[in-house]
């Protein structure tokens, strides 16, 4: 009788791969929870003195130093995860932004990170923020000082935003409203067209596109996903604001939604590929 030849690799070479797999679940595991440490503790660390800072210095001077202290922590922040292997992002395209003035940045919003991501490069950017958030004792003291705008009043949301913008600032806004929930988006508010015309700002998008569920709505952050996460950014179109918010707001969402599922069928012929 002839054997079939056994193509299977020998067992020392499936036990060392089963080591390896098990040693690497148990780094990714380490290295998850260490990052989501060192964010928020760099976030605590900041918000604690940016409150006395607010209390003590002039706006002129105090905005633009909590401003630059986030995007600083962010940066710092994800650095580490990208360190750690946590993550993989590439955010080099946003750097043409900024040193730009008056500027509305309008974005999709996949996940909780999607902020982070941009604001860690963008140091004259103002947010439209929760006003939970100002209560928080991790990030209240800096959003307080950075001149943020909290989203609890319409009216003097959009009069304190289109006034960051004409000074200036750029104006960081997700026009969903909250994490997308019916991927690849959500319908679009009204809200920040307003703002950009009231401050005579152009609209500048930015398409975020992540591979992992972690952070989409209803994902708790402690949760860890597979990693690493892996996130693509980049620049879309710069658009003028027209006299109607509402047809212009239609048209950026039509364009959003066009440029997402293009990027679906690019990354899917990449994979094919």
């Amino acid at each position: 009788m002839i054997r079939a030849e056994d193509d299977s690799p020998p067992r020392h070479d499936r036990h060392r791969a089963a080591l390896l797999g098990r040693a690497g679940r148990l780094y990714y595991a380490a290295a998850f929870y260490v990052a989501l440490a060192v964010f928020g503790l760099s976030c605590l660390l900041w918000s604690l003195p940016a409150s006395l800072l607010h209390r003590a210095l002039p706006r002129r001077i105090g905005e633009p130093i909590g401003q630059f202290g986030i995007m600083a922590g962010f940066r710092w922040s994800l650095w580490v995860m990208r360190a750690l292997g946590v993550v993989r992002v590439d955010l080099s395209a946003l750097d043409v932004l900024r040193d730009e003035r008056s500027l509305v940045v309008a974005s999709n919003h996949p996940t909780m990170m999607d902020a982070v991501l941009l604001i860690s490069r963008l140091p004259r950017v103002v947010c439209i923020t929760k006003a939970s958030l100002w209560d928080s004792p991790f990030l209240g003291g800096g959003v307080r000082l950075a001149g943020y705008v909290r989203n609890d009043a319409p009216l003097p949301m959009i009069r304190r935003a289109a006034e960051a913008v004409r000074d200036g600032r750029q104006l960081m806004v997700f026009p969903e409203g909250s994490r997308t929930a019916r991927p690849p988006l959500d319908r679009f508010g009204r809200g920040f067209a307003v703002t950009a015309r009231a401050a005579g700002a152009p609209v500048q998008t930015v398409l975020i596109e992540a591979d992992s569920p972690y952070l989409r709505k209803g994902w708790p952050l402690l949760r860890r996903p597979e990693l690493p996460v892996v996130y693509r950014v980049r620049l879309g179109e710069r658009f003028a604001m027209g006299r109607d918010p509402e047809a212009f707001v239609a048209g950026l969402e039509a364009y959003f939604r066009r440029e997402l599922r293009a990027g679906e069928v690019e990354e899917e012929g990449s994979v094919a590929a």
